[in-house]
């Protein structure tokens, strides 16, 4: 069965590389990283290459921005606008791992966010949340901001070790329909 995914986090730094190759191993997918914010010769996409194996496409980032901020202000720095009209699906027969910049809610342009370019390629979100002070918090807004938006929640990743009582409160929030992994060391 062909899958198509945006992996997306409650932050930056949580592992969406990691579990975005994880996918692309075990669904024998596709990768995309749609918008590359700073850091060019070790971007996301290399990363995915050096950690699966197998012969997978890359498809080249629509944006790569020299600034390691926010794609709205990298996009500034660069003198570059960004329109969620500049996006599209890249073509495949394969399953496609889509994987976002930070979370949810970083800007692309002044006015939409990654949020909004899920909501615009029309594809159900993969939501990867690490154990921290705080992350109840920023999951479970996160959670909400997905379903106020009606973007299907395919899967949530807790990747690395989590309190029993931090997990237990975050899967009293996550609809009952909804696939969870546990990874139990951390991966960045």
């Amino acid at each position: 069965m062909k899958k198509q995914v945006f992996v997306s986090g409650i932050g930056t730094g949580i592992g969406k590389t990691f579990c975005s190759a994880m996918l692309v191993k075990l669904w024998q997918a596709d990768y995309w990283k749609p918008i590359q914010s700073g850091d060019l010769d070790m971007t996301d996409s290399r990363t995915i290459r050096s950690l699966v194996d197998n012969d997978i496409t890359i498809f080249p980032e629509r944006y790569r921005l020299k600034t390691a901020a926010s794609p709205h202000e990298s996009a500034q720095i660069d003198g570059v606008e960004i329109s969620l009209n500049d996006f599209q699906l890249p073509y495949t027969q394969n399953s496609l791992v889509v994987e976002g910049a930070g979370g949810l809610y970083v800007p692309i342009n002044e006015d939409e966010f990654i949020i909004d370019l899920i909501e615009h390629l029309k594809l159900p979100a993969v939501l990867v949340i690490q154990d921290y002070l705080g992350c109840i918090n920023h999951s479970v807004l996160s959670i909400r901001a997905l379903e106020s938006k009606n973007i299907t929640i395919d899967t949530v990743v807790f990747n690395g070790p989590f309190s029993t009582a931090t997990e237990r409160i975050i899967r009293r929030h996550i609809p009952a329909e909804v696939a969870c992994i546990n990874i139990p060391w951390f991966h960045k």
